[in-house]
């Protein structure tokens, strides 16, 4: 039998076809892919049971024959699917397979076999969706295996239509079979402090146990070594970005005649913080800060110092926005706190891509010669044609938005410019830690003074439908005192509702048939209503949404920050960046459709000035729901760091983490940063053990090949351009 070891190409191990179905369905290219993709859950085969005993929802093991064999056409997609009666003499049993018509081959009525899988139910009849199964010759032979298995764990792994868990597991057996040892990643003495198994014992036993019992210790010795390879990976970086050189920049007249005009106070965390930079960006290597902080908390004001410090020795700041609202915002925001006397002689300017293409290239001539040492901008400032004379400090702005292949193409216009990112998602110290852990972290917990806050009330309209009627004469009464709002829409232009047709029952969905409909509310049909609303006649309404052009949206926002508009209604567009003191309501229809996070952000546009905020968000999700807790937890408190913690507990770190970083920082297996809190900081305390003691593992062979595997060329770039 041939070996394999974990960083074998795949179609040397299980054949090309197989190779390029795992590629095609999960990206796996190496046996050690196809290993890290680990069982979600273990079912159990279960004693034998009768057909007509079959509990709904519970995984069993029956011995059955065939009896007949029929396949239709879907009426609504393509496909088919292949329904398969079986029985065991004293009832009939459905099992259902979507777009196998090559199972009919073997399916023939006459043959017996185990069958297993989860009880479902479709329009009364129990069935079987996509079940494992084996068939046999001889009846008595099929009993002994059935008994036999009865108690062995089933590994249900993530699977798709066109591979089913069942072939993953026997994939992964033939794979296993032909295993070689396997260097493992944690040092001796870690393993033997943890009562930790080793490398291979452990991805045998979560793949295919011989019990239960054997389980939960693989978990805990697979989730370490996730841990501390990440970890150590992580504290890596940090130590090549500060083995580079760079351009001290010391602070002087610039940043001290700023600070003394400034008409307010800086917060003691503003202080803080602010010095925290100021001393990075005169070490002798790159500052990588990340800058945490509420909306309205003063990141901004703490960036601009920053760009006050490179730019007393001449070198420039890039600001980096996710939108051009975003960057107009930050633009005017500089310009105002700058002041006459400054901007004008560090001419901050604004590059994006839809400006005319005259402006377009007087704002690049500027930051090709210099003469502007504050660029912000858009994607733009990533193109090819855009250079600067001296880039000494990147600012990334809400860097969630941004993949670290544009981050890097930024940072690659200077020479090891120091970084900043901003973020007024507040982040929980475990993704903290796991994310961005090569990133020193500073937070701004304290708020400027003068701020009036923010109200927020649920309105259940599923519950007490009369409140929607409300919501609309609330808006109107803020505004005949006045007063500003938004109205935030999850989607532009919202479609007719959509059922799930009753053949997703025959995909195995019939425990999760789902008849959730799409967002009612856009912004077209919001600005209908209100055009015909009795109480919206003398008020000023106007639509805004990322697909408007770039000329039209900034309009629109400048003339509410004006005052010539009431009420913008809005899809998250407005989520960050748009500061309009005077907006004191927002309305967030079908909150349940956003998350905690955004939720926060958004209310965070209004009660900004001296004017008491309203959020008022309209749900019609159910008591007691999963979308109605996320909805209440943000009605319940304004602190967005525990709302944080709110929404890891809720989402868990699938959603928090999401797209936001690539490789290996968002392809977490089996480590989850809620529940492994003292795991992951116990790897980050004895990765960095390990790393002084042995910075290029020399030592430590097996932890140097599970980071290369882990960490693949790719992702390893992907860290180095954090």
């Amino acid at each position: 039998m041939s070996s394999f070891s974990l960083t074998s190409r795949l179609d040397g191990a299980v054949g090309g076809k197989t190779a390029k179905a795992l590629e095609r369905a999960f990206g796996m290219r190496t046996v050690g892919d196809l290993l890290a993709h680990y069982p979600r859950r273990y079912a159990k085969r279960g004693e034998l049971t009768d057909i007509a005993m079959l509990p709904i929802g519970e995984p069993v093991t029956i011995v059955a024959e065939v009896r007949t064999v029929s396949e239709r056409r879907m009426q609504n997609r393509k496909g088919a699917i292949l329904e398969v009666v079986i029985s065991d003499g004293q009832g009939n049993l459905s099992l259902t397979f979507f777009n196998q018509s090559w199972r009919k081959s073997s399916l023939i009525p006459g043959r017996r076999g185990i069958f297993a899988g989860k009880v479902g139910e479709y329009r009364g009849t129990k069935q079987l969706a996509h079940p494992d199964y084996e068939l046999f010759d001889d009846e008595e032979t099929a009993r002994m295996t059935a008994e036999a298995n009865a108690h062995l764990p089933i590994p249900i792994y993530p699977a798709t239509s066109t591979l089913a868990s069942w072939q993953i597991t026997k994939i992964v057996a033939l794979v296993l079979d032909g295993l070689d040892n396997i260097a493992d990643p944690l040092p001796e003495h870690v393993r033997a402090r943890g009562g930790y198994l080793d490398a291979r014992t452990a991805i045998e036993r979560i793949h295919r146990p011989d019990f239960e019992e054997q389980i939960p210790p693989a978990l805990e010795t697979l989730r370490m070594h996730e841990a501390f390879v990440l970890q150590t990976a992580l504290l890596q970086q940090r130590a090549f970005v500060r083995s580079m050189s760079a351009t001290s920049r010391v602070p002087g007249a610039l940043l001290e005649g700023f600070d003394a005009t400034l008409p307010f106070e800086r917060t003691p965390d503003q202080i803080t913080v602010g010095d925290s930079i100021s001393d990075d960006l005169q070490a002798a290597w790159p500052m990588n800060r990340l800058v945490q902080g509420e909306v309205g908390s003063g990141k901004t004001l703490v960036a601009l110092r920053a760009m006050l410090q490179v730019a007393e020795s001449g070198g420039q700041s890039a600001l980096i926005a996710p939108t051009e609202v975003l960057a107009a915002q930050h633009l005017r925001s500089i310009a105002r706190m700058l002041g006459t006397r400054l901007a004008p002689e560090l001419m901050p300017t604004m590059l994006t891509g839809q400006m005319p293409a005259a402006e377009r290239r007087k704002a690049a001539l500027r930051a090709a010669s210099g003469q502007a040492r504050i660029v912000v901008g858009t994607h733009a400032l990533l193109s090819a044609s855009t250079t600067f004379a001296d880039l000494g400090l990147v600012v990334v702005d809400e860097q969630h938005r941004f993949g670290v292949d544009q981050r890097e193409a930024l940072r690659a216009k200077g020479t090891a410019p120091h970084a900043l990112v901003l973020t007024a998602t507040p982040i929980p110290r475990t993704v903290a830690m796991t994310v961005f852990g090569d990133l020193d972290v500073s937070t701004i917990r304290t708020m400027p003074p003068g701020r009036a806050g923010i109200d927020t009330y649920v309105a259940p309209i599923g519950e007490k439908p009369a409140w929607f009627a409300r919501v609309w004469d609330r808006i109107a009464e803020e505004v005949g005192k006045g007063h500003q709002a938004f109205v935030v829409c999850a989607a532009i232009d919202a479609e007719a509702l959509s059922r799930t047709d009753d053949e997703d029952a025959s995909q195995g969905l019939v425990d999760e048939v789902s008849e959730t409909p799409r967002t009612r509310w856009g912004v077209v049909q919001v600005g209908e209503l209100l055009s015909r609303h009795p109480a919206f006649a003398n008020i000023r309404v106007q639509i805004l949404h990322g697909k408007m052009p770039s000329d039209e949206k900034d309009a629109v926002m400048q003339a509410f920050a004006r005052g010539d508009i009431d009420v913008v209604v809005a899809t998250t567009v407005v989520e960050v960046g748009v500061d309009v003191a005077n907006a004191s309501t927002m309305v967030i229809l079908e909150a349940d459709r956003f998350g905690v996070s955004q939720l926060h952000q958004l209310r965070g546009r209004v009660g900004r000035g001296g004017v008491p905020g309203l959020c008022l968000l309209v749900t019609e999700s159910p008591r007691g729901s999963l979308a109605r807790e996320r909805v209440e937890a943000v009605a319940e408190t304004l602190d967005g760091f525990l709302l944080a913690e709110v929404d890891l507990d809720l989402r868990g770190e699938g959603d928090v983490l999401g797209g936001t970083q690539s490789g290996v920082r968002s392809s977490l297996r089996l480590l989850r940063v809620a529940k492994d809190a003292d795991l992951i900081a116990q790897a980050r305390v004895q990765a960095e053990q390990l790393l002084l003691e042995d910075p290029a593992l020399l030592r430590h062979p097996g932890l140097a090949e599970a980071i290369e595997r882990r960490v693949s060329t790719e992702e390893r770039a992907a860290l180095a351009k954090n």
